[in-house]
């Protein structure tokens, strides 16, 4: 059977409760598998192992310190990951990244702890998800280092302009489009038209970002086909297409 994959989604208890039993039959019953679990700090890893043990076959986890969870205490948590890039179930490195929009407080730490992560990647060609916000001006510079060592990945919720997201693909990136492309008056469906289908997977972020209708409510791995309908009409494909090209997208990128 033919599905969609979402690259991207927190399904986890702290959002979720006691529901994902429900939330995980409603994106099966949307024609939406596997998931793609980010981590974001140490704390959070042995849950997502569990959930992957729980729904195996339908979850994939990736593990990392996520810009906003970088603090002081930074080389404590990169050792605590890294013990963890070994286990067979971990796909790939990720939500990593830089995010100055709240805060520059750790913005020292966060450059290093982006560089150590990528050399991860590097050196185990593990698949990235990267998030990068109010930060592209410092991150590609970084990422200049790593140009043609391999690295692959996707420019999470992606939210440059069109040079940006020229740049991400040249270096080997796949742009992480969701609920925004739904969005009145964004510029995600200009670039999205631009780039095509070849160079775009889709993500959720749940529960963060829902798409219209839902905007403002809790998102959900069941709300791709949503984002799929809308990126099909912005690039007059069919959504069968949409499906077909990012989900084989989303199987390159994550060795799925």
């Amino acid at each position: 059977m033919k599905t969609f994959i979402d690259t991207h989604a927190h399904l986890c208890e702290e959002y979720y409760h006691d529901t994902l039993d429900q939330v995980m039959q409603r994106a099966l019953d949307a024609k939406v598998d596997p998931i793609i679990l980010p981590g974001v700090n140490a704390a959070g890893i042995p849950e997502l192992l569990e959930l992957t043990d729980r729904y195996k076959g339908h979850f994939y986890p990736l593990i990392g310190l996520h810009p906003e969870d970088t603090k002081a205490d930074y080389k404590e948590e990169l050792q605590t990951i890294a013990g963890y890039l070994d286990d067979p179930r971990v796909i790939g490195i990720g939500e990593i990244g830089l995010d100055f929009y709240f805060s520059r407080e750790f913005e020292k730490e966060q450059i290093e702890v982006f560089d150590i992560q990528l050399g991860w990647a590097k050196e185990r060609q593990m698949p990235l998800s990267l998030h990068i916000r109010n930060a592209y001006e410092e991150a590609i510079p970084i990422l200049k280092k790593y140009d043609h060592s391999g690295l692959k990945g996707v420019l999470h919720c992606f939210s440059g302009g069109i040079q940006e997201a020229q740049w991400g693909i040249r270096f080997g990136f796949a742009l992480g489009v969701g609920g925004v492309v739904t969005f009145k008056n964004n510029k995600l469906q200009d670039i999205v038209k631009e780039v095509g289908l070849q160079h775009i997977v889709l993500e959720t972020d749940a529960p963060y970002l829902a798409p219209v209708p839902y905007r403002g409510k809790t998102n959900e791995s069941s709300y791709i086909p949503i984002i799929a309908q809308k990126v099909a009409e912005v690039t007059g494909e069919s959504l069968e297409t949409v499906m077909e090209v990012t989900t084989e997208n989303a199987k390159k990128i994550f060795n799925l």
